[in-house]
């Protein structure tokens, strides 16, 4: 089985995040995109399209493989199942600097809610935590921003 990345967009509210996440997981490569809990969908099942969603994805929601799941622990499981090392991007007390992980197969970066991020329960199930060091004031980054970031670090070591 060749490298695969995926991306695990686990309750990000805002469809607009979601659309920039779509447009940078396409243009960095990525494989494919699992949208879990109350992450908007391109497209809801009636097939009516998401304008947030397409107003900053720009074509992307359309090219990139993507699936929905209703929880994160069948997904994680099912991709742990399949030799896939499941990252997450949090600020943590055992968090690696995201600069030092060199993934050796097939990875999915899990991220979180806006304003709480990934909880502990979905946490505990990751095979390690990573973070990207602030060096300003604020203490994080917006979640489309840093997925781009983590993302073409990730996948300039495929």
């Amino acid at each position: 089985m060749s490298k695969k990345s995926f991306l695990i967009l686990f309750n990000i509210r805002s469809a607009y995040n979601v659309g920039a996440i779509f447009r940078t997981a396409d243009a960095a490569g990525v494989d494919k995109i699992y949208l879990v809990g109350v992450t908007p969908c391109p497209a809801d099942k009636f097939g009516r399209v998401s304008g947030q969603i397409a107003k900053t994805a720009l074509g992307a929601e359309k090219a990139m493989a993507w699936e929905y799941k209703k929880t994160i622990a069948l997904l994680i499981a099912k991709l742990k199942k399949e030799g896939v090392q499941i990252i997450a991007l949090e600020q943590a007390e055992n968090s690696l600097d995201y600069r030092k992980l060199k993934p050796k197969g097939s990875w999915a970066l899990v991220l979180g809610e806006e304003t709480k991020g990934l909880p502990k329960s979905v946490l505990n199930k990751c095979d390690t935590v990573v973070e990207i060091p602030m060096k300003g004031e604020k203490e994080s980054l917006n979640v489309s921003v840093a997925t781009g970031v983590a993302l073409f670090q990730l996948l300039g070591q495929k």
